[in-house]
């Protein structure tokens, strides 16, 4: 793993009896990067988190935080992270700026420091003209910020944040995701989601996990060319559509051939291939030369969602083999 890496996890594991919430999970995330923790309900997300962030021991494996040991030395790795739980742990009969003063003092900050770091912290997460309002009185979306402050109130290395936007509006999840964003390269943050736009807007790298295992970890970018091959081709033909399809996968290279959609002018036609080089002028030849309408021509690959389908395929299989869990740790995965 890289020496700048700020989380590494090693073939950890988390067993309740016979059924793993997490099996064999090998990752780490660099200092200043947003990684994406994407899966769908059950695939052993918040697990993982509770792990990294000591709340739970692994059955099996390591996790390092900061180059600290999660197991051996779990106070200096709570030092270094800020921790946002899918329900933020605030007291509602609380005024804001009180409960981020208690929160600054059990976290460790100087009573010299505490006044200027509520204060800094108010104003990082755009909450400052309601610090004197009781808790239970605010938003969901303006407690999600006070539960980021009481986070980020210790200028922490790590921000674990798990389904930050969870029951918030659209106009509220917009502003945390673009609060989130800003806080990149000054604090390594991983998030988990199971919203497909969440992580394609945020985040720098995606780890998709699906039945306590590691499907993919890569960019959004890469890991669409990569599930593509990076070589797929939309065609928009007028012409019959046996013979088009059979046309088209008879140019050299063609691996699949997927028809679409019938709309005007034509009907389309998605054309994945082994390398792209001169497919684009090999396809629109084969059209030409065989008499038929070429309206449109363009390079394309699966969407987010499409890749999150086919790596989560069993996600029926996974909620049913999990379901013996969610005794064990309710929503913990």
């Amino acid at each position: 793993m890289s020496p700048h890496s700020m989380i590494q996890v090693h073939k950890v594991s988390k067993r309740y009896g016979s059924t793993h919430a997490v099996k064999d999970l090998s990752f780490s995330v660099d200092r200043g990067e947003i990684v994406g923790f994407l899966g769908p309900n059950g695939a052993g997300k918040t697990t993982t988190m509770r792990i990294l962030t000591g709340f739970l021991p692994p059955t099996e494996g390591t996790a390092r935080v900061a180059g600290f040991e999660v197991a051996e030395h779990p106070i200096e790795v709570k030092r270094r992270i800020g921790y946002l739980p899918e329900n933020p742990p605030v007291y509602t009969e609380m005024q804001v700026d009180d409960y981020l003063d208690f929160v600054a003092r059990i976290k460790g900050i100087a009573s010299t420091d505490v006044a200027p770091r509520v204060d800094s912290v108010l104003d990082r997460v755009s909450i400052g003209h309601v610090r004197s309002k009781l808790i239970g009185q605010l938003s969901k979306g303006y407690r999600q910020r006070v539960g980021l402050a009481q986070a980020l109130i210790h200028s922490p290395d790590v921000l674990i944040l798990d389904e930050p936007t969870v029951g918030l509006d659209p106009k509220q999840i917009i502003e945390i995701r673009g609060l989130i964003q800003s806080l990149a390269g000054e604090h390594t943050i991983m998030l988990s989601t199971h919203i497909l736009s969440e992580v394609a807007s945020t985040c720098s790298r995606i780890i998709i996990l699906n039945e306590g295992r590691i499907e993919a970890s890569d960019s959004p970018e890469s890991l669409t060319a990569r599930m593509q091959g990076g070589n797929a081709v939309e065609l928009q033909i007028s012409g019959p559509d046996e013979e088009v399809s059979a046309r088209l996968s008879s140019v050299p290279g063609v691996r699949r051939v997927t028809v679409g959609e019938a709309k005007h002018p034509g009907r389309t036609w998605v054309v994945e291939a082994e390398s792209q080089e001169r497919l684009h002028a090999q396809l629109a030849k084969a059209v030409v030369d065989s008499g038929w309408e070429l309206h449109s021509l363009r390079s394309t690959g699966m969407s987010l969602e499409d890749i999150f389908l086919k790596l989560t395929a069993s996600e029926q299989t996974t909620m049913q083999s999990t379901s013996g869990a969610a005794g064990a740790e309710g929503d913990a995965t």
